[in-house]
Order: structure tokens, then sequence, then C-alpha cells
């Protein structure tokens, strides 16, 4: 998945939840996987990526 797509996410997500640890997830659509679900999760400080992928599990 390209980078701009993941920061697409970042900047306008669907979903945002803070995690316990101070992980921030957030929520997008990905037209590249078929407009499919993906969830980016960000270190404590916003801006690091720490992961992405296609979240078979959301629910909005």
């Amino acid at each position: 998945m390209p980078f701009n797509r993941i920061q697409a996410i970042v900047a306008e997500p669907l979903r945002e939840e803070v995690e316990s640890s101070g992980r921030i997830r957030r929520w997008g659509i990905a037209p590249e996987v078929g407009g499919r679900i993906v969830r980016v999760v960000l270190l404590a400080d916003g801006e690091t990526v720490h992961t992405a992928f296609v979240d078979g599990r959301f629910r909005p």
C-alpha cells in the first residue's frame, strides 16, 4: 500500500481510538486494496507509524 494512502488515513480517519499504552488507532478506506478498511497504528507521539494493515474486524 502506498505511504501516501497511510498518510491520508492518519490525516482524515473514519474513526480513532487511543489505547491505554498511548498508541493511537486510526481507520480509513483504501481503494488500493479493493476499498477495504485499513487500520493504522501510531505511537503515542501521534506521528510515527507502528503498523498498518487491512482490518477485517472493523465495525463502524
